[in-house]
Formats: C-alpha cells, sequence, structure tokens
C-alpha cells in the first residue's frame, strides 16, 4: 500500500481504486476485501472489484469516473484495448525491475535467481503486450548477498512510490515516454511451486539464490523422509574469497550436523541452513531441528 498512500499525499487527486474481488481467507474462508481495498475504504475513496477488467459494469463506471492517467501497480490481470484507451494519459504501471530486463509476473525473484547485482523499478505506458510499454522513470536498487525477494520488493515498494509520484507529475507537466530498446529483454514467468523445488546437484551458490529468490512466496523446498521440507533460510559454507579449510566432502543432499550448525553438500561447496520448517511443524533454527532427530548417520534431504 505505500504506493497509494505516496498518491493519495500526493497534488494528485485519487477519485477510486481498483482492486480484486474479496477472496477468502483464514480458516474459516470468510470473504476478505484485499488490503488496498481496506485502506481505500479508510480513506474514504471508491473502490472498484470487477471480476475481470473488461466486465462492462466496470467499464461503464471507469468511463463515466474519466480519469486522466490511471497508475497500476501489482494488477496481475491484461486490460483489453478499451479500458487502456478510457483514460486521456493512458494507464502508467510501476514494475520492478529495470526494463527490459524480465518483463512478467516475478522479476525480482527472477534477478535474484540469476545472480543480478542489481534490480530496480520502472514506470511505462501499458499496452497490450506483456510490459513492453513507453518508459517514463527508473530507481535502481543493489542486491545483498543475503536479500530475499521479499525485502527488495519492500525497500522498492517505497522508492518505486516515489517515482510513480513523479512519473505523474511529468505525465501532468506533458513528458513523454521514451521507447524501450529491442536487446536485453528477458522474461520473468510467475514460479511456481514446483519451480521452488532444491535440486541438491546444483552449486551451493545456486541454491542459496533459489532459497533467497523463493523467499518469501513460493518458499523453497525439499523432502525429508519422504515428506516436504521447507528451508526458509541458508547460505553458502563459504563466501567467495574464503579459503575452504577442512571442508568435510558431502554427497548432494548429505547432512552433516554439528553443535552449532547443519550442513547440507551440494553439486559443488555447501550449504549451511539456516531457518528450516518440517511438514506440519513450525519453522526453526536448523540446529533446533537437527537435535530431535535422534542419530544423524547417513541423513541426506531430497531422499
Amino acid at each position: 500500500m505505500p504506493a497509494l498512500d505516496a498518491l493519495v499525499a500526493s497534488d494528485h487527486e485519487v477519485v477510486a481504486v481498483v482492486t480484486r474481488p474479496d477472496a477468502p481467507s483464514g480458516r474459516g474462508k470468510r470473504l476478505t476485501a484485499s488490503p488496498v481495498a481496506l485502506r481505500a475504504e479508510e480513506l474514504a475513496i471508491e473502490v472498484l472489484k470487477p471480476q475481470r477488467p473488461r466486465d462492462e459494469d466496470f467499464v461503464a463506471r471507469l468511463t463515466e469516473i474519466a480519469p486522466d492517467c490511471c497508475p497500476v501497480v501489482a494488477y496481475g490481470a491484461l486490460l483489453p484495448q478499451r479500458v487502456l484507451d478510457i483514460p486521456r494519459h493512458g494507464f502508467v504501471n510501476l514494475h520492478f525491475s529495470v526494463l527490459p530486463r524480465w518483463r512478467g509476473a516475478a522479476p525480482v525473484q527472477h534477478a535474484v535467481l540469476a545472480g543480478d547485482t542489481e534490480t530496480g523499478a520502472t514506470t511505462f505506458r501499458l499496452v497490450l503486450e506483456l510490459d513492453a510499454g513507453p518508459t517514463y522513470g527508473v530507481v535502481t536498487e543493489p542486491i545483498g548477498p543475503t536479500d530475499t525477494s521479499g525485502d527488495l520488493l519492500t525497500r522498492l515498494s517505497y522508492s518505486g512510490s516515489a517515482l510513480l509520484v513523479e512519473t505523474l507529475d511529468a505525465v501532468e507537466a506533458g513528458v513523454e515516454p521514451v521507447v524501450q530498446p529491442d536487446g536485453g529483454v528477458t522474461l520473468a514467468p510467475k514460479i511456481s511451486v514446483e519451480d521452488a523445488q532444491v535440486d541438491w546437484t546444483r552449486p551451493a551458490d545456486v541454491i542459496d539464490r533459489l532459497v533467497r529468490g523463493c523467499q518469501p512466496n513460493p518458499g523453497a523446498w525439499t523432502t525429508f523422509r519422504g515428506e516436504r521440507f521447507k528451508i526458509v533460510s541458508a547460505a553458502p559454507a563459504l563466501r567467495q574469497g574464503e579459503e575452504a579449510e577442512d571442508v568435510p566432502a558431502l554427497a548432494p543432499g548429505e547432512l552433516l550436523v554439528g553443535r552449532r550448525e547443519v550442513t547440507v553438500g551440494t553439486g559443488a561447496g555447501l550449504l549451511q541452513l539456516g531457518q528450516v520448517q518440517a511438514q506440519g511443524k513450525r519453522g526453526m533454527a536448523a540446529p533446533d531441528w537437527a537435535r530431535g532427530l535422534g542419530s544423524t548417520q547417513g541423513l541426506r534431504l531430497g531422499d
């Protein structure tokens, strides 16, 4: 919601908010409004919740409102041309990558998975082609060695919100967006639960990036004793530039349990487990989990 709060605090008038319909939530599966809808209601702003953005009632109401420009943040539905044509300055999308790199639903996650050292946010005018519209502005954000996708998205939600307000200022002043370059396009499709499964034959640094890239969603996982086992946090046992002294040889997935650490063999190097979560259990530090296993001889993840 930082974007909504930033827009409300700006000189621009927010006349309505569009968000997803109420969805089942919690154990009772009660219909619950989205956080954006709840915040808009607190601010006494009209909320539109179309099942699909092509619904006639929604199109009619948006046409009646006649907004000058429609800022978009993580809406998640494709807009038909007839809707894109309603605001006279179009729809301006805040996308969490430095376009044209990582077009798609999971740009920050893919940046972490790929080992990028930098990500960012870009504002651009929506067109029918995925994330291909002309751009207005960009902010960048370094990706640190321990950053998760959640960490980066939190930081970008604030810097990106400021960029969105600056972009609307520019649109009001008559600034025209710049066409994206043809080269450098990469795609960032949504990461599935299957994509988040750890392959212990991969190198430790690749698995580290998978864990960080899939945190908090969908969450990296493996199997242990035939049940799903989540890896909430982990790190290579040796960082780049550190010397490997007395490093044990472990097969991929093989566990080595020490007094204060739990280490796993990979295809190249070792991975030290941080927080883990066994199926049906709460999350806990890996050494605490390992103490409840009894004998750890010959144990392996991914069995």
